[in-house]
């Protein structure tokens, strides 16, 4: 199962990309784990907020596939436990489908992604740095994945 999360924002601080890179090492073969980053659209003084997220938003979709099960991942959306998590893995995998995560930029996901979106989940009602949602992500897949092959990195 691939699973790939889009997320608008690059440069992340090296101990982000050290902490994914770690996680996704300790991930079997038939899992993968990516993160995409795409460019923050430039931000002035006057900038148009619409526009911004609009744009953003079509880079997003340009990375996903007809056949990709979606993932916004927005305030908004349900809350999940790690074991739930593990489960809607767990019959995305049975779909055949791949997995990708869209993460907004500082202004959150374009109407046209949250349409796209198979589902919609939140991280937290707090908001998260978009270093830090990385990492996150990174670790509850490992964790998920933990919770299917009943290793003993999970412990409920």
């Amino acid at each position: 199962m691939k699973i790939r999360l889009l997320g608008i924002g690059t440069k992340m601080p090296a101990w982000v990309e050290a902490g994914v890179a770690e996680y996704s090492k300790r991930l079997p073969a038939p899992f993968r784990f990516e993160c995409v980053e795409l460019p923050l659209v430039h931000r002035g003084k006057n900038a148009d907020t619409a526009r911004i997220i609009k744009q953003e938003g079509e880079a997003l979709l340009s990375k996903v596939q007809d056949q990709d099960y979606v993932v916004a991942l927005d305030v908004q959306g349900k809350s999940l436990s790690t074991e739930k998590l593990a489960e809607r893995m767990a019959d995305i995998r049975e779909r055949g489908a791949q997995l990708s995560l869209l993460v907004g930029g500082p202004d959150g996901l374009s109407a046209e992604c949250l349409s796209r979106a198979d589902e919609k989940w939140s991280l937290s009602a707090l908001t998260l740095p978009h270093p830090l949602v990385r990492i996150v992500v990174a670790e509850q897949i490992y964790r998920g994945w933990s919770v299917l092959a009943g290793h003993p990195y999970h412990r409920a």
